[in-house]
């Protein structure tokens, strides 16, 4: 299984990916590693990227989770994934899932504006929301919590309780 923990910036992806995969002895990947340096620059800059843009990032995703399922490996991506367009070009297989960390905008600005050292700016994140189809065959779990209640919530949500699931 790959589960896709997606969401707009400052939701929290990579925080709960990284606490989700040890758990659950899985591998992890963080998406942004996979943007090229033009888009990480535009980023840095403010400038929102086009379905253009993201079209090699998506394209590598899904050969990542292809790579992944073919050699049965379970992973989790942290990945905004926020056109419903997108998850399709990720949704390589029936055992991706999709977990969407939903948050308000009062809530990812104040997270956004305590982030040091990330291309991805509080200034970004009104392109992100109006980029955003929130998804409708995904986990939905709310980030007004601790990153472990989150966790914890994931597991339950899709019945992981132990190594290799």
């Amino acid at each position: 299984m790959v589960i896709v923990v997606m969401g707009v910036s400052g939701a929290g992806k990579t925080t709960v990916g990284r606490a989700l995969a040890p758990q659950l002895g899985w591998m992890f990947a963080d998406g942004d590693d996979y943007h090229s340096a033009a888009n990480v620059e535009k980023m840095r800059h403010g400038i929102p990227l086009t379905d253009l843009d993201r079209e090699t990032w998506l394209e590598s995703l899904g050969w990542l989770i292809k790579s992944w399922l073919e050699k049965k490996v379970n992973a989790v991506l942290a990945c905004s994934a926020l056109k419903h367009a997108y998850r399709e070009k990720l949704r390589v297989g029936t055992e991706v899932k999709f977990v969407y960390l939903r948050g308000t905008a009062e809530l990812l600005r104040q997270r956004l504006r305590e982030r040091h050292g990330h291309f991805m700016t509080e200034k970004m994140l009104d392109s992100q929301f109006a980029t955003l189809e929130e998804p409708h065959d995904a986990v939905v779990v709310d980030i007004d919590k601790s990153p472990e209640e989150i966790v914890r919530d994931i597991r339950a949500r899709l019945e992981l309780v132990g190594d290799g699931c």
